[in-house]
């Protein structure tokens, strides 16, 4: 049985959340514990392996209250995760490590991944995000190099990402240049308007202070003191990567973000963001940062889907792993090829009339 006497200081409200929305999060995540609250004292009754993760759990909690910083379920689940993956970074020092505040907002990471990840654009002068959607790759390095550059390590923001349609033909886009490119840099736009203000950005772009500009933009050039970010990495070719990380100059610092399992390059064309891995492994100062499911910050579902459609992408390469031994060749639909369809198929098509219908025997003599 474990007993904790919560500081009188601290409101219990702030502790268990209104309704003890943060109690039943708790009690969801050690079912095997029987918990129960008489004023400031908590007593939990279970597994002696689950009462010293709630032990410590609620320390974490304590310190990240006593940051000033609220509590809610997300951090709640996201700390018991933590504690239950037996790491060695505390999850109050993750969960209360400010990057940069704007508008009363502050922009911190929330797991483990996310805070190495900021760790390593700290350390690291070239650093990889690479990770599915949602993970806060772009997010977090945005808010990187906005901190960098009000605390004067960098000159200048330069916010790059290839202009590559996602699995549509948008056409001939109406308007000037800008005008045909500011639909792929939307999403940097979005970023950067959370964390600088509204007001403040035309300004600092028409003085160069920021660049939002597609990657075909960058060849030719050498950007010295600036914080430079590849975003959407997955769509460029491996000549790009070499031409993107090859701009790098003195007292710069380079991210590159990008979801390989999203790739909407023409076919046949190699991704760089598959391959830079093994060009750069074991290069001094190039850091790659992986991030999972688990790191997924959007609506609780995105988690979910990415899982989904992973097991599923498990599924497809053992079909075919399983047809390529038998020998059967199918299609990922699981019909055969047109070679190999039965060449009768061929006679039932001219046996129908104009209405798709099938001539009768008469017709059909005729």
């Amino acid at each position: 049985m474990l007993t904790r006497q919560i500081p009188p200081p601290i409101e219990m409200v702030t502790l268990l959340g209104p309704r003890d929305e943060l109690l039943r999060t708790m009690e969801r995540q050690f079912p095997l514990v029987d918990t129960h609250v008489r004023g400031n004292e908590m007593t939990f009754a279970g597994p002696a392996g689950e009462l010293e993760i709630i032990d410590t759990l609620l320390d974490e909690l304590l310190t990240i209250v006593a940051t000033g910083q609220p509590l809610n379920r997300d951090a709640v689940e996201r700390s018991i995760s933590m504690l239950r993956g037996q790491t060695s970074e505390r999850p109050a020092d993750v969960l209360t490590m400010n990057i940069v505040s704007s508008r009363g907002r502050t922009i911190r990471p929330k797991t483990l991944n996310q805070k190495r990840y900021v760790d390593a654009i700290d350390e690291h002068t070239v650093v990889f995000g690479i990770g599915p959607a949602g993970t806060g790759k772009t997010y977090l390095a945005m808010a990187k190099a906005v901190a960098a550059l009000q605390a004067k390590q960098v000159n200048r923001i330069i916010l790059t990402r290839p202009a590559v349609e996602a699995g549509e033909r948008l056409g001939f886009l109406p308007g000037t240049l800008n005008d045909k490119i500011d639909p792929y840099l939307r999403p940097l736009y979005d970023a950067l308007h959370d964390m600088v203000s509204p007001e403040t950005i035309p300004r600092l772009m028409a003085s160069g202070t920021i660049e939002v500009a597609p990657l075909a933009y960058m060849r030719g050039r050498t950007l010295n003191d600036a914080f430079i970010i590849l975003d959407e990495a997955q769509n460029t070719s491996s000549e790009q990567m070499k031409m993107f990380l090859t701009r790098l100059g003195f007292g710069s610092k380079m991210v590159v973000t990008g979801d390989i399992t999203q790739v909407d390059l023409p076919g046949g064309t190699r991704s760089g963001l598959r391959v830079v891995r093994d060009i750069l492994e074991g290069v001094e100062d190039v850091h790659f940062a992986e991030l999972t499911s688990h790191d997924v910050v959007r609506h609780r579902l995105v988690s979910a889907i990415v899982d989904a459609y992973e097991r599923d992408e498990v599924r497809a390469e053992r079909r075919a792993r399983a047809r390529a031994a038998s020998g059967d060749h199918r299609d990922h639909r699981g019909s055969r090829r047109p070679s190999e369809r039965s060449p009768d198929r061929g006679s039932d098509r001219d046996d129908r009339d104009d209405h798709g219908g099938r001539r009768n025997a008469t017709e059909a003599g005729a």
